[in-house]
């Protein structure tokens, strides 16, 4: 069969739409003004930039104040947490609770936290990568500043039970952020309906440019500078605009958000497709809940093969997929996110990611049950660990 291209790792990042470019277009030769400047061309770019904002609120039912346009996920997360942390420390509230296996964008956040001081509490996930709401009731305590947890998982795409997290936390009065990078655009999001305090998003994972993200904050939340020096995003985040990524995350998030449902209803059969052909292999398991996860994921162990040798396999094939998160595709450790739901290193470090769009025919979806036996038989024929399993011997 002749080689053909399959993009199945939407959860790295997608392709720009054809929708988002050609908004963004005018914006880099013809309508390029600075927003900050008075004339017409300054004005038209910064009612460009309030339109896309009034369409990213609209998306997560906040209000256009309460958005603040930045460079991606990870600078909405370090924001939330740090500028949280800051403000709450001044009150004598030095614990943040998460998760153990949040992106590492928060976790590293937490560490650099815990050295500056805080005390931070990671709250255990089950084998099926579901937080218990009630463990966090029970870590709460006098002095916690912040709860922040993921909305859905970037590795397995489980979605964890976000609105009991919020109503836990509002009781409390407790401030609760959530990286909702990979929720955005694949399930409904209300935050003023949810009682979500904080929400980072991020534009490329949902076909707008890399390099441009937003951080909701709930009127009344005072968080300090991010940068310090111009008048931008309200005097929040000083820095000329990059007005052509926000009109473009206006477009992309407003497109994403539409049909949310029906969208599911195309994608949820062929990854359940995928799911059922992938695990009649011998010593494979599928890694999250089978139902309470984003419609496009699917995480599987495959026993005795190595992740990046599949990876490469499958890309001969014409396949791109992953072996956990892109951010820390460069390393050798197993993912932490499936350490976490109790897999044994050698299991941990032959999973499989593939995670879809509509625009994944029936056909793809053959030709990729189709491929995937077959690496995985040359991997395995080629597998020390493998023929140890076979032999009934242990490759612990």
């Amino acid at each position: 069969m002749d080689k053909r291209f399959i993009y199945a790792d939407n959860a790295a990042t997608t392709a720009v739409s054809e929708e988002v470019l050609n908004a963004m277009m005018p914006h880099f030769r013809e309508a390029y003004g600075n927003a900050s400047s008075i004339y017409e061309l300054g004005r038209n770019a910064q009612r460009d930039i309030e339109n896309a904002r009034a369409k990213v609120a609209k998306a997560i039912g906040a209000d256009p104040n309460e958005i603040f346009f930045t460079s991606c996920g990870s600078e909405s997360d370090n924001w939330a947490i740090k500028g949280t942390a800051e403000r709450m420390a001044k009150k004598g509230k030095k614990h943040i609770i998460t998760s153990v296996f949040e992106h590492h964008a928060v976790l590293h956040t937490t560490e650099y936290l815990e050295k500056q001081g805080f005390e931070v509490t990671y709250i255990p996930v089950d084998e099926k990568g579901l937080i218990n709401p009630e463990d966090i009731r029970n870590a709460i305590r006098e002095d916690t500043a912040l709860v922040t947890i993921m909305y859905a998982n970037n590795e397995i795409g489980t979605i964890q039970p976000i609105d009991e997290i919020a109503k836990i936390c509002n009781e409390k009065k407790v401030l609760f952020h959530t990286d909702a990078v990979q929720a955005v655009g694949h399930v409904e999001i209300d935050v003023h309906r949810q009682g979500i305090d904080m929400l980072s998003l991020s534009g490329h994972k949902i076909h707008a440019q890399k390099g441009i993200g937003a951080l909701y904050v709930r009127k009344g939340i005072a968080l300090p500078n991010l940068i310090h020096g111009g008048g931008q995003e309200r005097n929040k985040r000083a820095g000329t605009e990059n007005v052509p990524a926000i009109v473009g995350l206006g477009v992309a998030i407003e497109s994403a958000c539409k049909n949310i449902a029906e969208k599911a209803e195309i994608i949820t059969p062929r990854r359940n497709r995928l799911i059922d052909g992938i695990l009649e292999l011998p010593y494979t398991r599928l890694n999250g809940d089978r139902d309470k996860r984003l419609p496009g994921n699917l995480n599987i162990s495959i026993e005795g093969i190595e992740g990046e040798s599949l990876l490469l396999m499958l890309d001969m094939y014409g396949i791109c997929a992953s072996s956990g998160s892109a951010c820390t595709s460069g390393s050798l450790d197993p993912s932490h996110v499936l350490l976490s739901i109790g897999l044994k290193h050698e299991i941990a470090h032959g999973s499989l990611r593939l995670s879809i769009e509509e625009d994944i025919t029936d056909e793809d979806v053959d030709y990729i049950l189709e491929v995937i036996p077959k690496v995985v038989d040359r991997l395995r024929s080629m597998s020390p660990v493998w023929e140890k399993m076979m032999k009934g011997e242990s490759y612990e």
